[in-house]
């Protein structure tokens, strides 16, 4: 079971056993994989996606980058695995799914932000 504590004592006062609250952090753990297996099915294939990366000497909003792969991992209710570009990399945190076109993920050292991907530069 994933949840620290204090969570479950929390859980416990509002009237849930303990093969309940083992049951609804099953549930987590399930919806963090579903969502790594989203995002990497996202990146899966594409050559080319856009962001709302600030990137320093970059006059544009949107960046172009050319994707070699992304490589995920979980753990309890933790997403994290790295982004490969093409030269570069960088550590994911988290994310999340927004749209069928657009996802938000969590990037850790060199970063440290939040940033949205998108097949369609106009999304973002």
């Amino acid at each position: 079971m994933h949840f620290d504590q204090r969570t479950q004592g929390a859980l416990r006062e509002a009237g849930l056993d303990t093969d309940e609250i083992a049951a609804v952090s099953e549930s987590v753990v399930e919806a963090t994989r579903e969502t790594a297996g989203e995002l990497e099915a996202f990146f899966d294939g594409l050559d080319t996606v856009h962001s709302d990366m600030d990137i320093a000497h970059s006059s544009s909003e949107i960046v172009e980058h050319t994707v070699e792969y992304i490589d995920l991992y979980t753990h309890a209710d933790d997403l994290r695995g790295y982004l490969k570009f093409d030269g570069w990399g960088v550590y994911v945190e988290g994310g999340r799914v927004l749209t069928d076109d657009t996802v938000e993920l969590t990037l850790g050292p060199t970063v440290h932000d939040r940033v949205k991907f998108s097949t369609d530069p106009d999304a973002l």
